[in-house]
């Protein structure tokens, strides 16, 4: 059993013990130093000497009975107002003012020198006085302001976390084998960047799962034909000297086989971003499409410039994506071959022509689908219909991309575009 405080699990509660935390300890401080000045305040502050003023005391008929300066005594609000009056001759007279009462209890009251009157009685005033005085008054202020601040942060702390509990819980999903798990991307801060990133993610993961458990399944069909020939080729011969033709055949299933297992491992490398796949450097293409062609007995036209066409890659990728679609003409064309090399704006092009059947619009993007064949191929015509997906895969690793054209006058045009090395 975990005995971890459950208040550490939850982020929104930590952020907003957090805010109101420093609430708490801004308002203790500021009333520490409130309280500190004021303090000094009181301690270096000089005497106060009231100002004196010269008071005439006459009776009914206008004799002057009392003549002096008076002095205002200080004390505390809501006190007796006392005055003190000295005469010329020296003597002292003292003079005391009830302090005037609140306006609801205005009225004929007793008088009782040395504390205020009130209805609560001697000090009742002051004690209300003592809350509104500073620092106390301040720090009453600063609480009802703490407060506010930690109602108001609360929804907004919790819908932040809510979007991250989202989060997690779709990231438990995803690790749990549902693939398809995608998490709602709202707003534009980091926790919606982080949603778009794990989507992205998490699309990329899904399609090469697919993409593996395709070739997987496709790959145990194709390996099972040719094993089923050479078995039965075998079984056939039932221990005899094989004939001519029955070592061409089982040699023929076995160079299939071969080519099979290569391009599903190339494949798979493609696949993976991270995988070494070779050595990135400059590659003349009319050169590679030069020995290419001659292996096959292909034309090639490099145009009338002199000028080498370069691009930045791997060269045994890019041989064997113009071996493929040579391969591919070879297979279904009927008449010549021809190879064109040429530059365009920021691109290079291979194209390669053949006289075959051509490609159907409708069938344009599936031919380049791992193990797909157009409808009426036979395995026996060659291939195991993973060439052209190697070729978009080679392509798409530099950056570049291949689709299919018609020819005119017949057959099929097979375009490799890729970047340009720029000078």
């Amino acid at each position: 059993m975990s005995l971890t405080n459950p208040f550490s699990r939850r982020l929104y509660l930590r952020i907003w013990l957090a805010v109101v935390g420093g609430m708490a300890v801004l308002t203790l401080a500021v009333g520490w130093a409130w309280r500190m000045a004021e303090e000094q305040k009181t301690q270096t502050a000089q005497p106060f000497v009231p100002p004196s003023r010269e008071m005439v005391l006459r009776d009914p008929s206008g004799t002057e009975v009392l003549r002096g300066l008076s002095t205002r005594q200080p004390g505390q609000p809501g006190e007796a107002v006392e005055f003190h009056i000295e005469t010329e001759d020296g003597r002292l007279f003292s003079m005391q003012m009830a302090p005037r009462p609140p306006r609801a209890d205005r009225g004929d009251r007793p008088f009782r020198p040395g504390g205020p009157i009130g209805p609560g009685g001697p000090g009742k005033q002051g004690d209300a006085a003592f809350w509104t005085r500073p620092p106390f008054g301040f720090l009453w202020l600063l609480g009802i302001v703490g407060l506010a601040v930690a109602v108001g942060v609360y929804p907004i702390i919790r819908r932040l976390t809510l979007r991250l509990e989202a989060l997690q819980r779709s990231v438990q999903k995803f690790g749990e084998g549902d693939l398809s798990v995608r998490v709602p991307e709202e707003g534009q801060d980091e926790v919606a960047d982080l949603a778009r990133q794990f989507n992205a993610a998490a699309a990329r993961v899904e399609a090469l799962v697919k993409s593996h458990k395709s070739l997987l399944a496709n790959a145990s069909h194709e390996l099972r034909s040719p094993l089923t020939r050479i078995r039965m080729g075998l079984e056939l011969m039932g221990g005899q000297q094989p004939s001519p033709a029955f070592r061409e055949e089982i040699l023929r299933n076995i160079a299939e086989l071969d080519q099979l297992v290569d391009e599903i491992l190339l494949a798979s490398r493609l696949d993976a971003r991270e995988a070494d796949v070779g050595t990135v450097e400059l590659v003349d293409l009319i050169g590679l499409a030069a020995e290419e062609c001659a292996r096959v007995g292909a034309d090639l036209d490099a145009g009338a410039s002199a000028d080498t066409v370069e691009v930045r890659g791997v060269a045994k990728l890019l041989r064997r994506a113009i071996r493929n679609l040579l391969e591919n003409a070879r297979r279904y064309s009927t008449g010549d071959i021809t190879v064109v090399v040429r530059r365009s704006p920021g691109h290079a092009e291979v194209r390669v022509y053949d006289r075959g059947p051509g490609v159907p619009v409708g069938q344009r993007e599936r031919i380049f689908e791992p193990f797909y064949r157009l409808p009426g191929a036979s395995e026996r015509s060659g291939g195991v219909g993973l060439g052209l997906s190697l070729v978009r895969s080679i392509a798409g690793r530099h950056n570049g991309t291949v689709h299919c054209e018609d020819r005119e006058g017949g057959g099929a045009c097979f375009v490799l575009r890729l970047p340009l090395e720029q000078r």
